[in-house]
């Protein structure tokens, strides 16, 4: 990847009514942006509601993007965080091959990563992860070994640290 072309990581506030989200999506896809991960949900405020965008390219597309999203009638307002401070978090749930001999193995590994261990099966194992992006793909990677069946991701949630308004 060039230095112009990076992942971003964009916050919209909107209002909370039917069609905004494809809207927002078209505006990206219009541009050639594939959006890698979203997560929406209802604000402190039920009228509205807050969009985290990750996607991928290039950051001259992404400042027309920006633009764009911030003419849309229900869209309050719309934010690059990509450079900013902000707490992110993603949640994970893994499904794992498991029998005796490797059991207890995978319980230390999630352990360790502070997971939690959700269901249990003769063969399987599903436990959750949660934290940066980074730590759930270090657990992925380890846990590939054991073979994952399944693996689900929440995409990423941010916010503003302090008193800014994310």
């Amino acid at each position: 990847m060039s230095a112009e072309y990076k992942r971003h990581t964009i916050s919209l506030y909107v209002a909370n009514k039917p069609g905004v989200l494809i809207r927002t999506a078209l505006v990206f896809a219009r541009r050639g942006y594939n959006i890698d991960s979203l997560v929406v949900s209802e604000a402190h405020d039920p009228a509205y509601s807050q969009m985290n965008i990750v996607a991928s390219g290039d950051t001259k597309t992404l400042d027309q993007i920006l633009k764009q999203l911030n003419k849309l009638v229900d869209v309050i307002h719309a934010k690059d965080n990509t450079d900013e401070t902000t707490i992110q978090k993603e949640l994970a749930l893994l499904k794992v091959k498991c029998n005796d001999t490797n059991r207890s193995e995978l319980i230390q590994i999630i352990t360790a990563y502070k997971g939690n261990v959700v269901d249990l099966s003769e063969t399987t194992m599903v436990f959750q992860v949660s934290g940066s992006s980074e730590k759930l793909d270090a657990v992925h990677r380890l846990c590939d070994h054991y073979g994952v069946l399944e693996m689900i991701r929440s995409g990423k949630l941010l916010m503003a640290r302090g008193e800014s308004i994310t």
